[in-house]
């Protein structure tokens, strides 16, 4: 109840592909962590998650009947197995915790997506970007993936720019340093 573990994603990118679609005239549904603290996107519907397995659970009631699944989401791969009721207390020595897989949202998808459903990924890489995005890609049978790279300046978490490159099977496509609102409005392009 008092320690947890996350990353340093902020959500600003889901939240400009939400606007971004909403602007295109999309019908939009943004799942969204509760520790969110962005504005809402107007016109929007936000549907409120906590952990990694509440997001599997809204990704499976509100996917399977989209046009388009964007999941920019910085989904933890695992979690503690047991988590404590209290305060876990500082002791003498050294402490370990026990990890375990998340369900894998993606892959789940990949597997169980409708014919009609589009379906672009994220992946965050410190090396082989283009290599190991695209593995992800055709593994979790996504159709497009958007790798963010965290080597560049001005790229990342907590920033308003972002430079990523857009991969599908038919190749990859590296986008400048722009705003993350210039960057969804591209990521858009590619599929609506």
């Amino acid at each position: 109840p008092v320690r947890y573990l996350t990353n340093h994603s902020t959500g600003k990118m889901g939240y400009a592909v939400a606007r971004a679609c909403m602007l295109r005239g999309a019908d939009v549904t943004l799942l969204s962590s509760t520790s969110c603290t962005l504005p809402d996107v107007p016109f929007v519907k936000k549907v409120p998650f906590t952990t990694a397995k509440d997001l599997f659970e809204a990704v499976q009631a509100h996917a399977m009947d989209a046009d388009a699944l964007v999941m920019a989401a910085a989904v933890a791969d695992y979690r503690p197995a047991n988590v404590a009721v209290d305060k876990v207390k500082k002791h003498d020595g050294e402490m370990n915790i026990a990890l375990e897989r998340t369900d894998d949202i993606l892959a789940w998808v990949g597997a169980h997506k409708p014919e009609k459903l589009f379906v672009c990924g994220f992946s965050m890489e410190t090396r082989d970007l283009v290599e190991n995005s695209t593995a992800k890609l055709n593994k979790k049978n996504m159709d497009m993936i958007v790798a963010n790279n965290l080597k560049v300046p001005g790229a990342g978490f907590g920033v308003d720019t972002n430079v990523v490159t857009i991969i599908t099977r038919n190749g990859a496509e590296q986008l400048p340093l722009q705003s993350k609102d210039d960057v969804a409005m591209a990521i858009v392009d590619r599929f609506a």
